[in-house]
């Protein structure tokens, strides 16, 4: 509880806060990650073909129809809801205290959840695209699509999901703009991610400040350099937080 009231605190003494997140901020909200022992990679480790090998882009231009196979099953969560996370993030930034998410998800639950900046460094499920015409489509182009592999209704080229696959690089504006937030947060948090993918996991090297959090269930290469570190569920934690700032 004492770590909990020194984050509540931290909070209330800062104006210009930034959080930096991956997977591990949705598992509560029932979408799985990817590297803990119950995530995707450890889950998935029978099938024929490893998931980082079924989302690299080489893949999806070989095997598309395998790809959105799993893409579909693994990946899409449309009726996941957020968490205590999402929910006090979103109100500390219309209170003008938190000026960015910074994520490493894909799922859109920060901006379900009320958030308006957030950078999106692999991309969105909720944006697509064909690469013929180069038109966008939502989710539910997607998932309604009758083909295996979704057709654009305009020229059938392939409708490929808006997220950044093994072996393709970030949005360099999304990456520039992530360095610049987090170079200037005055408080940095750090949860839900094992801080192992790279180029993402080095953005928390940009923070130039005195207070940093890290929340993780596992240990990550972050830990001796945090300020405060917690090994509990996120949104859980978020929440009592919530309770002491009354929000």
């Amino acid at each position: 509880m004492q770590k909990i009231e020194t984050l509540a605190s931290w909070i209330e003494q800062s104006d210009n806060i930034v959080f930096f997140g991956g997977a591990g901020t949705s598992t509560e909200s029932g979408i799985p990650d990817f590297r803990s022992a119950a995530g995707l990679y450890q889950t998935e480790q029978h099938s024929p073909y490893p998931p980082e090998v079924m989302l690299s882009r080489s893949f999806f231009v070989k095997m598309p129809d395998i790809f959105f196979d799993f893409y579909r099953s693994k990946m899409l969560h449309p009726d996941a809801k957020p968490n205590g996370c999402h929910r006090l993030l979103a109100k500390l930034e219309a209170m003008g205290k938190l000026k960015a998410v910074v994520t490493q998800n894909i799922d859109g639950l920060h901006q379900k959840a009320g958030s308006k900046e957030v950078l999106e460094l692999h991309g969105s499920v909720h944006r697509n695209y064909c690469m013929d015409c180069r038109r966008f489509f939502g989710l539910e182009q997607v998932m309604a699509s009758k083909h295996v592999v979704p057709r654009c209704p305009y020229c059938q080229g392939i409708i490929k999901p808006d997220v950044v696959l093994y072996e393709e690089a970030l949005d360099q504006q999304v990456l520039i703009s992530s360095m610049d937030a987090i170079t200037h947060a005055d408080l940095l948090i750090v949860g839900g991610t094992s801080l192992t993918v790279h180029p993402a996991a080095e953005l928390v090297s940009y923070f130039e400040g005195s207070r940093s959090v890290l929340l993780n269930m596992d240990p990550t290469p972050y830990d001796r350099k945090a300020s405060l570190m917690m090994n509990d569920k996120i949104g859980e934690v978020m929440d009592q937080v919530s309770g002491l700032l009354g929000i």
